[in-house]
């Protein structure tokens, strides 16, 4: 070890000011905050169908969802859900509005949701899909979706869908995304 190395020891503790244990370190006093995650993504409408993505990566692998996934460093949250469609579906994609945010404390996750619409023609799976399709409403794979989340947003999009103005949805009653 050279000089310049400290040994760093946490233990669980709540710090000065605040309410919750946490991992502090016992050395410099550094407070190691384990947050939630943010995903974003969309529901990508294309002349009056939808955009499914089949994963190719656990979780889930087989089951479909929407093109979605965690957020970079440096990025807004539109930025994610544009780069997320590109990963996932080959697809640019132009956000209209903010469809849901969901929070799933099971997982640590906050998901927010977009309406979007494709840019052009063009999709195809990207690296984390087995397969994309443009679905209509009765050509939905109900059965194999992938998260609970997946049929939250597409049970609240059918709810206005065509409506230009309404509030963003957030978790259904009762719901915190157990599958």
């Amino acid at each position: 070890m050279n000089s310049k190395t400290q040994n760093t020891s946490f233990q669980r503790q709540v710090p000065a000011g605040d309410t919750h244990e946490r991992d502090v370190c016992t050395t410099c006093g550094f407070i190691n905050y384990v947050n939630p995650k943010i995903v974003t993504g969309s529901i990508v409408r294309h002349n009056g169908k939808l955009l499914l993505c089949r994963r190719a990566i656990e979780p889930r692998t087989g089951f479909w969802t929407l093109p979605a996934g965690f957020m970079e460093l440096g990025e807004t949250a539109e930025q994610a859900a544009m780069r997320e469609a590109r990963e996932e579906a080959n697809a640019e994609i132009v956000i209209d509005r903010l469809l849901a945010v969901y929070t799933i404390p099971r997982i640590a996750q906050v998901q927010i949701m977009y309406l979007a619409h494709l840019d052009g023609d063009a999709f195809s799976p990207g690296p984390e899909s087995l397969d994309v399709m443009l679905a209509s409403w009765d050509e939905i794979p109900w059965g194999e979706l992938a998260f609970p989340s997946v049929r939250w947003a597409l049970e609240q999009y059918r709810g206005v869908e065509g409506v230009t103005d309404f509030a963003p949805f957030s978790n259904p009653p009762g719901e915190f995304g157990g599958m």
